[in-house]
């Protein structure tokens, strides 16, 4: 999830109260009922099998049965915003969010269970890095990092989460913050100095993309894994400017993000031929139809669609209401979650006019 959505979320998420009311810690406060949380902003949404589960502010978690149509709310042990969410099995999923939140549920998100939160994370991190010995910069700079994440009392935010299988993932966020689990997050281990980061910018996505694992950031941060080294290696930038998400369809990576930028590699990051889009506004969602169509989501409301695997791309007439932060897809309907809620489009088929 990327500073442009983070922006609105805080503009959006304020709840006025008596100045003098208790404060409960969204880190331990369970979420509270929301009924009309699906009209109101929502981050991200993935398929748990069948399933539709949708994350937002103040830990809202929401479920639906029947392709989006509907919504209830599942119970969650925090109320830290969540902004990414992703389930490696229909089973067993995973959400990300503010104050260093990872949440894990083995039941198709009918149930979550706290795994780590941002306290507990940089003490991870700090105990990890006192033990490393020797003089590498990279380690420098990692227990530097670990000092200031701890100073910060953990309050830094998870932004993404991708897992390979029910038991290898990472999640990523600020400040170049990255761990990594292989045990499903009963434990975690700080990757901080494997990535080639060395000014630690925000690390704002992690998809595997074919066979390889991106990640991407502000100012034009793209790095992909090296298996045999187990190092996210960086890529030649094609922008300075900030990316937000990934797409592929075949062969074809796309990277994404600020004022309409997106440029499109068919050699694993070796060369990039940037794509001129109808429009200036960030994009800040993807997702593929069954067809191979890929479509973007902007800023702007727009959701921006492609038949030849990212060449170019054309708007669909009718615009969404408000910023679309994340999307799936469900046949020809896109499941869309952003500031106006959660909400389901249908796309024209392949071929027919727009």
């Amino acid at each position: 999830m990327q500073a442009v959505t983070l922006t609105l979320l805080a503009a959006g998420c304020f709840v006025p109260g008596h100045a003098n009311a208790a404060f409960h810690d969204p880190i331990d406060t369970p979420a509270v009922a929301a009924p009309n949380a699906a009209h109101e902003p929502m981050m991200s949404v993935a398929p748990a099998g069948k399933r539709l589960v949708a994350v937002g502010p103040r830990g809202v978690i929401l479920l639906s049965d029947d392709d989006g149509a509907h919504w209830r709310q599942a119970p969650s042990p925090v109320s830290s915003d969540l902004v990414s969410v992703m389930f490696a099995t229909p089973q067993q999923g995973w959400a990300v969010g503010h104050d260093g939140q990872v949440l894990h549920s083995a039941d198709a998100g009918a149930t979550w269970h706290k795994q780590l939160d941002g306290i507990a994370a940089a003490r991870l991190m700090q105990s990890f890095y006192a033990h490393q010995t020797g003089a590498s910069p990279d380690l420098k700079a990692a227990q530097d990092e670990a000092a200031r994440f701890l100073a910060d009392m953990g309050g830094r935010p998870f932004l993404d989460v991708w897992f390979d299988n029910d038991r290898s993932g990472w999640v990523v966020g600020s400040f170049n913050i990255i761990f990594h689990t292989a045990d499903g997050g009963k434990t975690w281990e700080p990757w901080f100095e494997r990535v080639d980061n060395p000014n630690a910018l925000n690390l704002h996505t992690i998809r595997r993309i074919g066979s390889t694992l991106y990640l991407a950031g502000e100012q034009g941060l793209l790095l992909k894994l090296d298996e045999s080294a187990q190092r996210f290696v960086a890529l030649k930038t094609p922008s300075k400017s900030s990316f937000f998400g990934m797409a592929s369809s075949g062969s074809t990576l796309i990277a994404y993000g600020l004022l309409g930028n997106a440029f499109r590699t068919v050699d694993n990051g070796q060369t990039w031929q940037k794509i001129t889009l109808p429009t200036g506004a960030s994009v800040l969602a993807s997702g593929q139809l069954a067809d191979g169509r890929l479509v973007l989501g902007t800023q702007a409301g727009e959701l921006l669609v492609s038949t030849d695997q990212g060449e170019t791309f054309s708007r669909l007439a009718a615009p969404v209401s408000g910023p679309v932060f994340g999307m799936t897809m469900h046949g020809r309907e896109a499941i869309l979650t952003g500031a106006a809620g959660l909400s389901r489009i249908v796309l024209p088929a392949a071929g027919s006019a727009k």
